[in-house]
This record gives C-alpha cells, sequence and structure tokens, in this order.
C-alpha cells in the first residue's frame, strides 16, 4: 500500500519563514494599539455633569408635548427666584409661541430640544445639522436669539450627534440626576430621586407635561435652598476656557486629561425608555 510521507525536512525549511510572518503580523497589532488607545481617547461625550467646589447646581425641563403645567411651573419657579433651562422641540415651540415668550420674559433659558423629536444618533451628518438649523430659527423667531444648548431626544447620541452639535456652536447637555417624572411613579418618588444623592455640579432633569411636576417640583426646591445651593441655569453652570469631559460625562477645568478615556459613560442614565420622549 503507497502511503503519502509527510516531508519533514521541508516543513522544517518553512519554519524560519513561518516564524517571521507570525513576528511581523504581532508588530504591526502593537503598531496599531496606540491608534486604537487613541479613539477610545477620543470618544465624543455630552456634558452630564460639572466639576465644581460651589454649591451650585441646574434643573432643567424638556418640553415637547403638552403645555397644561407649563406656566404653573413658571410661577413655582418665580416664588423661589428660580431661573433655569427649558430644552424645546421645534414643533412645541411652533405650536406655543406664547409660553416661549414668556418663559424668556421670565428669566429663563432656552436650549435646542431638535425640530421634530427623532432618533439623532440614526440620522445622516445633514439631518442632523437640519434637526438643529430648525429649531433654532423657530426660536429665534420668537425670542431674537439662538439657541446655543442641545439636549438629544430621548438622550440618545453617538459621537456624530455630538461632534456636529458642537460644530454647530453648541453644547451638547445630558443630565445626572433623573426625576423620572416620566414614569408617573408619584410626587414621593419624584422627591426622593431628586434628593437623595445630590452634588455641586449636578444637572436635573424635568419634563414640563409629567404628571407630578406641580406637587414635587416645590418641595425638591425647598430641599435645595436648605441644603444651601444656589440653583442657576445650565449655561451658567458649564465651565468657562478649557475643559475636558471624563468617562462618566463630568465636565473639568483644564488640567490636562488622562491619556486614556472608558468608552462609554458608566453613570449617567438615558432617556430612552420614555414612552413620550
Amino acid at each position: 500500500m503507497n502511503k503519502k510521507r509527510l516531508d519533514w525536512s521541508a516543513i522544517r525549511s518553512m519554519l524560519p519563514v513561518l516564524a517571521l510572518a507570525v513576528m511581523l503580523a504581532a508588530s504591526i497589532r502593537i503598531q496599531e494599539a496606540p491608534a486604537l488607545m487613541t479613539a477610545v481617547a477620543t470618544r465624543e461625550l455630552p456634558v452630564y455633569n460639572v466639576d465644581t467646589q460651589e454649591k451650585v447646581l441646574s434643573i432643567s425641563f424638556d418640553a415637547a408635548w403638552g403645555r397644561a403645567n407649563t406656566e404653573e411651573i413658571m410661577n413655582i419657579l418665580d416664588r423661589f427666584d428660580v431661573k433655569t433651562t427649558f430644552f424645546l422641540v421645534g414643533f412645541w415651540a411652533e405650536k406655543h409661541p406664547d409660553l416661549v415668550a414668556e418663559l424668556v420674559r421670565r428669566g429663563h433659558e432656552i436650549g435646542n430640544h431638535s425640530a421634530t423629536h427623532p432618533h439623532m444618533a440614526s440620522l445622516s451628518d445633514g439631518q442632523i445639522r437640519e434637526e438643529l438649523r430648525r429649531c433654532s430659527e423657530l426660536v429665534m423667531s420668537i425670542t431674537g436669539s439662538p439657541t446655543t444648548l442641545f439636549r438629544p431626544p430621548y438622550g440618545e447620541y453617538n459621537d456624530n450627534v455630538v461632534r456636529i452639535s458642537r460644530e454647530e456652536g453648541y453644547e451638547c447637555v445630558q443630565w445626572n440626576v433623573d426625576s423620572l417624572d416620566w414614569k408617573n411613579l408619584g410626587t414621593e418618588n419624584m422627591v426622593r430621586q431628586c434628593t437623595k444623592n445630590v452634588n455641586p455640579g449636578d444637572i436635573v432633569l424635568f419634563h414640563n407635561d409629567s404628571k407630578y411636576i406641580l406637587e414635587a417640583l416645590p418641595r425638591i426646591l425647598e430641599y435645595y435652598t436648605q441644603a444651601g445651593y444656589k440653583i442657576i441655569p445650565v449655561s451658567e453652570l458649564l465651565l468657562r476656557g478649557d475643559t475636558w469631559i471624563d468617562h462618566t460625562g463630568k465636565q473639568h477645568q483644564s488640567t490636562p486629561a488622562p491619556a486614556q478615556q472608558s468608552n462609554d459613560p458608566a453613570a449617567p442614565t438615558t432617556e430612552t425608555q420614555r414612552q413620550q420622549g
């Protein structure tokens, strides 16, 4: 019976070539590693909160759907002498120009929450820019001033959304304290969510149309006041000059940033599960 035998001498002669190929592959991987780490380090993140020693924080309201509570929210804020930031969707501003004008008249800040409340991360670059432009132009037609802060609908974003919003002159802003008011879990739950772990530089999320906002908001503001916090609009909370954002989304003044950042912010929650947006 003829059987083909392995030619061990031929295999041995190929071993140096194979070893060289392995070494070259390893060298390429090693050279690629810094580039991969750079990609991780340059991940685009919004601001979730601010590194500050001052006892200041911001509360913010997203407005996309109803208007029923908005005027009474303004009255509550007036009673506590609080100015804050309302992130408005373009179609809401177009439908309620009287409320937009009244918000500005009472000293509140208007932020951009997109024109149509889409899932921004699924849009093309051009569509992202168009959402920002249309909302800002609607607000400017009512107030005379453009918007400079942007909050993505549903709290959803990717590198493109954050990068493009900054290219368009916005600071992209999320939140690190979620009232969970959109879940309609009751006044006590809202108060607990907003007071159980509050720190300087926090940004708190509310919605103008939430069910228990009128009952919970005065209690939350009273807590912040008694704790010695000053509540200011988001643009006043943000740090000036050279800044960097760590892996949790906290904005810092420009001491040298760490060379490597984690790929995703760990602490902040998003609004992805909100049914109404």
